[in-house]
Formats: C-alpha cells, structure tokens, sequence
C-alpha cells in the first residue's frame, strides 16, 4: 500500500466539498436573504508510529490506554493520513438591506426569522420578498402563508402598514375607493391586525436548508422560540436583505480549491510514476 495515494485521493476530495459549497454560493448571490455556506475539514485520526525494542524494557507510551495497558515498542512519532469533510455549515452575517418601496418587502435588522406555513410544517426564512395571495394572505413567492403570532396573517391592497417591531396595521374604517389617496395620518385611527411571528434558535448554525430559502430546526439547533422585544430583530417595510456573499472573496477561495486540488493530483502521479520504477527496475534484477 502506498499511503501517499489515500493521502492526496482525500485531499482531491476534500477539495470537491469546498468547491460545491463555493459554487452554491456564488449561483445564489442574487438571492435574497440567501447566507453562505462554509465546507470544514479535518484530519484523519492520527497513526502512532512504533518500532520494536530488542532490549525488552517495558516502557509507557505517550498517552495510556484507558485499561491501563503498556507497551514495549516505544512511540516514535506520529504520520497524517490525509483530511476528510467535517461539516458544512451556514454563516448567519447580516446581509446588506435594499430599498424596493414594494409594501411587502421585508426585511429584518438582527437576528431573527420569519415563520412560514409549508406542506411539511413550519419552516424559517430570511426571504422577506412577499406577496398577497389568495383571500387577502400575506405569502412567500412561492405561495406558503406568512404567520403572525395569531396564525395566517390577512390583509387588504394599499391599506396595511407594518411597523418596526412587526405589527400589522390596518384601517377598516375607510372605504377602499378612498385608500389610495389617504395620506400618512390614516394611520391614527388604525387597528392591529397581528404581529409577525420573528423567532430565533439556540444554535442558527446547524438549521437545516430546504431549498426555496427555507430552513428547517433540527435536534442540534433547537426549538424556534419567539424573540420578545428586548432582543426582537427591527422589521424594516419596503426594503430587502440581500445575501451576504461577497463574490470576489469565493472566486478567490475558487481558485485556491483548484490549484490545491491540482496539488494533490500530482501527488498522486508523483507516487504511481515512483511505484512504477520501483516494480520496473525490481523485475530486472
């Protein structure tokens, strides 16, 4: 066994996870609300090194044996075999906020998620690009219902107001042939429809994607648990996150993941090439 081709095979393939995890990134740059994911790596247990003694003196290793155990080949130093995939995490910065001047566009300043109803259960997200539905809900592009405290939340066209601490405000007192011209002081007489269920996690860095910008809590992350108004995130209307992936950072990282994998690959035909000779000329003798 040559050890230099499993060491530079993981290494290739060490490679191949960062790089999926730099091309995701850079595909969703536009995305809003998207956040980076970062592909960690670590080294294979290391192997212990040992060589016989002739002189039989019992000596203690390094690091003692849970049992207790002793052994006569004395530790003589330690050898890597490679690297491997730890983890592939999401990076929760606070992507830069755009104004649109659409009313519903959201966006949140701070940590924090917006609830939405799908088919499998609640899911979070970052994506405040919403919408009105059908019978007057506020949903995702995607059609899932936006949840307040209360449950769905409903409103009307050009006649709700969501403040920064994600209260829904609606004035049912004026006719709708009247709404479009009202100015900012209808909003005095205007009544609380819900308030946007903002919640956070224990640990944010291990919820799970679902695709469409949705992101599902796991046993690791913890329960979503609504944030109260001290550490509650600030709801900004007519404005959206954008992502926070700087794309001249991941072509860098890109192009450091390709001359490493290159790297490695010679490696591996350094040691077939050497291999090789080594047969070839042993047959000749």
């Amino acid at each position: 066994m040559v050890r230099g081709w499993y060491t530079g095979a993981s290494g290739m393939r060490a490679q191949e996870h960062r790089l999926d995890a730099l091309s995701n990134n850079l595909a969703n740059a536009d995305t809003t609300g998207y956040k980076r994911d970062v592909s960690v790596h670590k080294a294979f247990p290391e192997l212990l090194i040992r060589r016989f003694s002739d002189d039989g003196v019992k000596r203690v290793p390094l690091r003692m044996d849970p049992i207790g155990q002793i052994d006569t080949a004395p530790v003589v130093g330690r050898v890597g075999t490679g690297v491997e995939q730890n983890e592939s995490y999401t990076i929760f910065e606070q992507g830069s906020v755009k104004q649109t001047e659409n009313p519903f566009d959201l966006a949140l300043d701070g940590e924090g998620f917006f609830v939405v109803n799908t088919p499998y259960g609640e899911r979070l997200t970052r994506n405040g690009s919403f919408m009105l539905g059908p019978e007057g809900m506020l949903v995702t592009q995607e059609g899932y219902p936006v949840l307040g405290e209360e449950g769905v939340i409903r409103i009307r066209e050009n006649n709700f107001k969501i403040d920064e601490d994600g209260r829904v405000m609606e004035n049912r007192a004026l006719p709708d042939d009247r709404l479009i011209s009202m100015t900012e002081n209808r909003w005095e007489d205007a009544q609380e429809v819900d308030r946007l269920r903002v919640v956070n996690v224990r640990r944010p860095r291990h919820l799970e994607k679902q695709g469409s910008s949705l992101l599902r809590d796991t046993w690791e992350s913890g329960e979503p648990q609504i944030l109260e108004d001290d550490i509650r995130p600030t709801v900004l209307q007519g404005f959206l996150e954008t992502s926070n992936v700087n794309p001249v950072s991941e072509m860098v990282e890109m192009i450091q993941v390709n001359r490493a994998y290159e790297a490695n690959q010679r490696v591996i035909q350094t040691h077939d090439e050497l291999t090789g000779r080594l047969i070839n000329d042993t047959m000749r003798l």
